[in-house]
């Protein structure tokens, strides 16, 4: 895909034709009319990375084109960073380049920011790293009142932390998340609070227990419990799940109970498949399932878990793909219909946009 053109004069018009593609693409499923959640069109992005680009003796941040990947585009400033990273930015680039232990075989940086300014930053190497490069890198940490991290082949070098504790507002409520450098968390954090208020408000009164798939670090987890008897939730990833239960303690989430399990090995258990040992001490039988939440990746659904689905009166389901969104809802479309739609625009500027819908029972 051709870098993006961050523009806010165009901004309303990519936005327009996004919205008018989705309602074309789901017109036959009867859509209703979708809630549009805009992004901030500038300075929306919590998590970017850059190559960073060694010529004529010093080294610049860089970007690729799809239709010329070998041709590197260098860049002074990114506006779609979050104003913690592009406040950062050149100041990074600077002191890197000012010290032979920091920049010496440097070819990306990663950042990973909050909206109250907190940021870490992953220097990655392709050489091993020494204690010269520690001592440069954390006197880089106290310069700059930043968290640093160094990678190469086979080596993380962790300085103080490798996470960031994000807080955010969704109904007048404060939620606390602890986010972890190369974990999947939600980039538009502005758009992730509108995300989290509009399944909130689809959840409320449905009543019954909850069950998530694809739960990652309890983004909607910690949101939605609240609004239901009991939780159960799934997920794959160790470091996403140690985040989840550290964000359910922090935020006083009580009803959640979490299983490392893919989506297939828990549609499997509850179709009353073979016993998974990372089910012991669970009593399924006794949940009274009322609601499915999926947020998948942008393969969608698997039939296991579409055959799942089509046993719960309510389904929500957050999609990063609206073709495999579109497919699933065609799968599903003889007992369920859409109650509900949302469009939230995570990634300005691009053809992408986050789908959300409310699919009950005929």
């Amino acid at each position: 895909m051709p870098l993006p053109v961050i523009d806010p004069a165009h901004y309303e018009a990519q936005l327009a034709a996004k919205l008018a593609r989705y309602s074309a693409d789901f017109a036959e499923f009867a859509l209703p009319e979708p809630t549009v959640f805009r992004s901030a069109p500038l300075h929306y992005r919590l998590r970017a990375e850059f190559r960073l680009w060694h010529h004529d003796g010093r080294i610049d941040y860089a970007m690729f084109d799809s239709a010329d990947p070998r041709q590197p585009i260098l860049i002074d400033s990114f506006p779609a960073a979050a104003e913690p990273i592009a406040g950062l930015m050149p100041r990074l680039r600077d002191a890197i380049q000012a010290s032979e232990a920091l920049r010496r075989k440097i070819f990306q940086v990663e950042f990973l920011a909050t909206l109250s300014g907190e940021c870490l930053v992953s220097l990655v190497y392709h050489r091993p790293l020494d204690e010269a490069w520690e001592a440069a890198a954390r006197a880089l940490a106290a310069a700059l009142g930043i968290q640093v991290i160094g990678r190469s082949r086979k080596q993380k070098i962790v300085l103080e932390r490798d996470w960031v504790q994000e807080a955010l507002v969704v109904d007048g409520q404060r939620l606390r998340y602890q986010q972890f450098e190369g974990s999947f968390t939600q980039p538009n954090a502005g758009v992730n609070q509108h995300m989290l208020s509009w399944a909130r408000a689809q959840a409320r009164g449905l009543g019954g227990d909850l069950l998530e798939l694809y739960c990652g670090n309890g983004n909607f987890t910690v949101a939605l419990a609240p609004l239901f008897d009991r939780v159960l939730a799934t997920e794959m990833s160790k470091t996403s799940v140690r985040a989840a239960h550290t964000n359910l303690a922090d935020n006083d989430i009580g009803n959640v109970t979490m299983v490392r399990m893919a989506s297939e090995e828990i549609s499997d258990a509850l179709a009353g498949g073979r016993e998974y040992r990372r089910m012991q001490g669970v009593d399924l039988a006794g949940y009274r399932f009322s609601t499915l939440f999926v947020d998948p990746p942008r393969a969608g659904l698997d039939d296991g878990t579409i055959a799942l689905a089509k046993r719960f009166d309510s389904i929500l389901y957050i999609s990063c793909n609206p073709e495999t969104l579109r497919a699933n809802v065609a799968a599903l479309a003889a007992t369920h219909r859409i109650a509900a739609a949302a469009a939230f625009d995570q990634f300005p500027y691009t053809h992408h946009l986050e789908c959300g819908l409310l699919l009950q029972r005929r």
